[in-house]
């Protein structure tokens, strides 16, 4: 019998990537706040459902027989930058009630969309050459700005529910997701922009369709997902194995046998050859809102 798997998210755009795979190996449930995607194509199945919705009983139901919740959704903000706080604590209350809805119903485990910005604050130093690259044990997860403050947040209230700190122990898979994206060198390169530090972090930052859905489906699939402590919990870059990359997904390789078939350097060499004249390391990295970033 397949495996029951919750998609939360699911008319998103990370979602559009997997579903196809994920529907002939899993007996899914599909929810989102709409029916529609991007494109304003009705996706098969969807369930509409508010999860930041306090009251947990009114998507209790989503939750019955899951065996592995895959949280993709996510409320946009507003465009009032005094409301980012605000706007970004209801995605942190909304993971709050994924986790309590999944332990209530007697679930294994929730794979959970976190990002990359969780920890972008490190990647300063990284194009000041300060430091190499970034794994998720260390440094400390910082962000300075409340996207990845939330992301981060995600993290940390799944570690309570692994460890047992919030009644009856649930597994906890972060996702810190790239960009899963093509990557185009034109807009860094037009008119009188010349941006090879953003271009080469994309380049580093990149996953591939079947990349993220491989990713995810070890995430549902491994069986011991233990850290060193014996927590089930973990947290994985998701790129793919790019020659450019500045995360490392060496625990992903070791806990899940996550084993990426895609590189952002063969796939855009011939982008690369031409635009990449100089060293990325040339220019700052923009730092706050005027950042491009990936997921």
């Amino acid at each position: 019998m397949p495996r029951k798997v919750l998609i939360t998210g699911a008319t998103g755009y990370v979602a559009s990537q997997m579903l196809p795979t994920m529907r002939e190996k899993y007996d899914l449930v599909v929810c989102d706040a709409r029916a529609t995607d991007r494109n304003g194509q009705i996706v098969p199945g969807v369930q509409i459902a508010d999860l930041t919705n306090p009251d947990l009983d009114a998507n209790a139901h989503l939750f019955v027989g899951v065996d592995t919740v895959v949280h993709l959704a996510y409320k946009h903000r507003s465009r009032d930058p005094d409301r980012d706080y605000f706007d970004e604590r209801s995605n942190v209350d909304m993971a709050y009630n994924v986790y309590k809805l999944t332990q209530r119903a007697g679930g294994r485990r929730v794979v959970m969309a976190s990002s990359n910005h969780a920890a972008d604050f490190w990647e300063y130093p990284i194009w000041e050459r300060k430091i190499d690259g970034i794994s998720p044990d260390a440094p400390r997860p910082l962000s300075d700005n409340f996207y990845g403050w939330a992301k981060e947040t995600y993290e940390h209230l799944g570690f309570v529910f692994a460890t047992g700190g919030a009644g009856r122990p649930i597994e906890v898979v972060q996702i810190r997701i790239g960009a899963p994206r093509p990557i185009a060198a034109e807009p860094f390169f037009a008119g009188d922009r010349n941006d090879p530090v953003a271009y080469t972090r994309d380049l580093g930052a990149f996953i591939s369709p079947r990349d993220l859905t491989q990713l995810f489906d070890r995430s549902i699939e491994t069986m011991d997902i233990r850290n060193e402590w014996g927590v089930p919990w973990q947290v994985f870059y998701g790129i793919s194995g790019n020659t450019r990359a500045f995360w490392s997904i060496a625990n992903a390789r070791r806990v899940i046998g996550y084993e990426p078939e895609d590189d952002s350097e063969i796939l855009y060499r011939d982008d690369i050859a031409r635009h990449l004249t100089r060293s990325p390391f040339a220019g700052p990295l923009l730092r706050g809102k005027d950042r491009r970033g990936g997921f």
